[in-house]
């Protein structure tokens, strides 16, 4: 599974998570995440409803 497609399935099964936790769970590197979350957010596929953290939109 890529990496976006992990996030985005943490993201949908979880409400809000942090980059941290995303990596904690998916076991991806935090740098790795953060990079996939930047691209995420630019497509328009997830929002932060509060700062530092993600989900889906």
């Amino acid at each position: 599974m890529a990496i976006r497609d992990n996030i985005i399935k943490v993201l949908k099964e979880n409400s809000e998570l942090k980059a941290s936790e995303i990596a904690s769970i998916t076991g991806l590197d935090k740098k790795l995440v953060d990079k996939e979350i930047a691209k995420l957010k630019k497509e328009d596929v997830i929002i932060s409803p509060k700062r530092c953290y993600w989900s889906v939109k």
